[in-house]
């Protein structure tokens, strides 16, 4: 058995921890990260990518960014194994990222897989029998190893062949990282800004938006996807959904974003919210959309003047007298104001 493992690496503490007790080890690595539109590792930093290349290029190994596409969100749509409290598929999710990984083993030359999962840190994925099937099913038995939690589990291929030392692997279990980051500091790990990352589909709104794309929009494209990230989200009719921004940075992505195929509203003499329009725009559609515009304006013009940008690149303009009440408006409502919301299960993340 080689020598070398290839390891899910997210940049966090967890996966960072793991892959400095293999290197301690002296087993070779190489670094698998994977990236989502749904990571929310931690907003403020340059993101999930930055921070794991920064710390595979610290622990100078090299490192694969592998993108969770279509075929990860066809997954998402009708995961075997269910979702947790949001959208989440958490079990489907580890299964899809470790037969991606196993499928790299032959040509990175390695024999086993690393992970930083800790025994019941995870509600729905780091159980014992959601870790059974999860080594099933990925067609991995034997060859996950787990350095935080080994001692707690079965011995992995490479504990019994004596490529890694049983005794040297950690027994840590539940959801606190006080353990960790005692273990970060005493090695000199200083810098993981993902102590905790997290998955938007665990987001209550995120999942009520996810759930009304998958409903009334089969053919949903990646723009959509992105979407489901900003702004305020309006059902207006069975095949027609509208986003608004609600500052000028969101205002700012819808408008990029709207080029992927939807129809752009933009104020002409008022400050208020850029509108992306996905599906067709029937009878009233589009005064009722320049009405939401008008409700959440920062100024009152006599009368609000707005440009119509139609996914071919014709423009048109329009008015309307004023905004529609909060309450109409609520009605079509998907989710609440934003992300943000009902975090309570922490989502999956690489390690």
């Amino acid at each position: 058995m080689h020598r070398k493992a290839l390891a899910l690496f997210s940049g966090g503490l967890d996966s960072t921890l793991a892959v400095k007790i293999m290197l301690d080890q002296g087993i070779e690595i190489e670094a698998v990260n994977f990236t989502s539109l749904f990571c929310n590792c931690n907003p403020r930093k340059e993101g999930c990518v930055h921070q794991a290349s920064r710390a595979a290029r610290e622990f100078g190994i090299p490192i694969r960014v592998l993108a969770k596409g279509m075929e990860y969100m066809k997954m998402v749509e009708r995961p075997r194994h269910g979702y947790g409290r949001g959208m989440n598929p958490c079990i489907d999710c580890r299964i899809y990222m470790l037969r991606k990984v196993r499928d790299l083993l032959p040509e990175a030359k390695a024999s086993f897989v690393v992970t930083g999962e800790v025994l019941g840190q995870r509600p729905m994925s780091q159980h014992r029998r959601a870790i059974e099937i999860i080594e099933r099913e990925s067609g991995l038995g034997g060859l996950i190893l787990r350095p935080l939690s080994a001692r707690l589990l079965p011995p992995t291929i490479p504990e019994n062949e004596g490529v890694v030392n049983r005794s040297k692997l950690l027994d840590l279990t539940g959801r606190s990282r006080k353990v960790q980051i005692t273990l970060a500091d005493a090695m000199g790990i200083t810098d993981y800004p993902c102590p905790a990352g997290g998955c938007l589909l665990t987001d209550r709104v995120v999942a009520a938006r996810l759930r009304d794309l998958f409903r009334h929009h089969p053919d949903y494209t990646m723009t959509d996807l992105q979407l489901l990230r900003y702004g305020r989200h309006f059902r207006l009719d069975t095949g027609l959904k509208a986003v608004a921004g609600r500052d000028e940075e969101e205002n700012r992505r819808i408008r990029a974003l709207a080029d992927g195929g939807n129809t752009l509203f933009q104020p002409l003499n008022f400050r208020g919210p850029a509108v992306a329009a996905r599906g067709i725009l029937g009878s009233g559609m589009e005064d009722r959309i320049g009405r939401i515009m008008a409700r959440y304006s920062q100024d009152s013009p006599n009368g609000f003047t707005i440009e119509r940008r139609n996914p071919d690149g014709g423009r048109t303009t329009f008015s309307v007298d004023g905004g529609l009440a909060s309450e109409a408006i609520e009605r079509w409502r998907v989710g609440c104001a934003g992300p943000g919301g009902n975090r309570s299960e922490r989502g999956e993340t690489a390690g």
